[in-house]
């Protein structure tokens, strides 16, 4: 027996030193510091690292999403809304509905979508990263650009801080975080695909200079911020591109944040956006219709009507006399044909919506126009919108 142990110790011995003697050039050698091959009187083999072999290895890109995370979960927030709707019975039920949001300031000021909140008129609750729950009141709402400011009371809020958007680029990595089919917290990976305008907003507005994106969002993102790769705020999640199946599709949208910065003054003062407008409505035209009515340039925005005491007719702009039809469309000829404002062209009222996001009602601007086949350009001071479309 005693020969036999004498055997297996001889053995064990003689292939650690070969081991350590016929490695590779290249890997790390085993330290008696770390290994133990007897262990501590069990009479078993084991292998002890140190702490710091132990720990995950993480690369560059993988350390900065692992930031960008920690950095920022804790200003996102996700939004409940509770609305009371008839049943079959034509009983009152509430019913849920769930985006996401993020922290502006210490005072409680949380963004979102105006679609996450709309219609709730049994309360918003708003859960933060720490799983603490407080009701939110809607500050303001900007419907249009599918905006609302909520505000919560609680302590300790880490804001999120804001970008530039006007300084994207196609190609740039970004990362979303929400509460995609309500699950809290979850963060995913993409690039900017794109910056484009888009249709589909209230009102059959468009979102200018909207962000497209490839990171997945999910009904649940909505509201939510889309961050560039230092953690700051370039967009709000907004809609994905579907065809009938509401999951993410590689293709989303946010809001640019400039188009939010615009307009948080006005919701935190007066609960609304004091949109400014030129008094107008109007009616894009395009090369086949200037031609048919003989114009002097190929596209421009006809004005069909100003609007009484609005800045066109302060101004002196003239609307359409008489009367014409596009297929069964009536539309006002002979009015003033606008074709640039602060010298940038324009040829749907649409162009003109956008601009005014640059701007708040009081600012003077100019337009060019064709009266005729005389081209004039005129100053005017933007009013406030009502209910024209410019």
């Amino acid at each position: 027996m005693r020969l036999r142990r004498i055997v297996l110790v001889a053995v064990l011995v003689g292939g650690f030193l070969y081991l350590t003697t016929h490695l590779p050039k290249g890997f790390d050698r085993f330290s008696l510091s770390h290994v133990s091959l007897f262990g501590k009187g069990d009479g078993k083999s084991t292998l002890e690292l140190t702490e710091a072999e132990a720990a995950p290895a993480y690369d560059a890109e993988e350390q900065n999403n692992i930031a960008v995370y920690k950095r920022v979960l804790p200003s996102v927030v996700n939004i409940t809304s509770t609305t009371l709707v008839f049943n079959f019975f034509y009983g009152t039920v509430p019913q849920q509905g769930q985006g996401s949001g993020f922290v502006l300031d210490k005072a409680g000021h949380v963004l979102t979508n105006f679609h996450v909140v709309e219609g709730a008129n049994r309360g918003i609750e708003v859960l933060l990263s720490n799983k603490r729950r407080y009701a939110a009141k809607v500050v303001g709402t900007d419907k249009v650009h599918d905006l609302a400011l909520l505000q919560i009371d609680a302590p300790n809020l880490q804001p999120v801080t804001l970008a530039d958007s006007s300084e994207l680029a196609v190609g740039q990595k970004v990362y979303a975080i929400g509460n995609p089919f309500g699950l809290n917290g979850t963060m995913t990976r993409g690039i900017i695909s794109s910056i484009r305008d888009i249709g589909g907003g209230a009102q059959g507005s468009r979102i200018g200079d909207a962000i497209q994106t490839d990171a997945a969002i999910n009904p649940g993102n909505s509201g939510g911020p889309l961050l560039n790769s230092r953690g700051e705020v370039i967009g709000i999640n907004t809609m994905i591109a579907s065809n009938g199946a509401e999951q993410s599709s590689g293709i989303g949208f946010a809001i640019p944040i400039n188009t939010a910065k615009a307009v948080l003054a006005d919701l935190t003062k007066f609960g609304r956006v004091k949109r400014p407008s030129l008094g107008i409505e109007s009616y894009g035209i395009g090369p086949d219709l200037a031609s048919q009515m003989g114009l002097a340039v190929d596209s421009g925005v006809l004005i069909q009507k100003v609007i009484p005491g609005g800045a066109a007719e302060r101004a002196g702009l003239r609307g359409g006399n008489q009367q014409a039809y596009v297929g069964n469309m009536p539309i006002m000829l002979g009015g003033d044909l606008i074709v640039a404002v602060d010298g940038q062209q324009v040829t749907d009222p649409q162009d003109i919506n956008q601009l005014m996001d640059k701007h708040q009602a009081g600012d003077t601007i100019s337009v060019t126009i064709y009266r005729g086949r005389k081209q004039i350009t005129i100053k005017l001071m933007l009013g406030e919108a009502r209910d024209q479309n410019t």
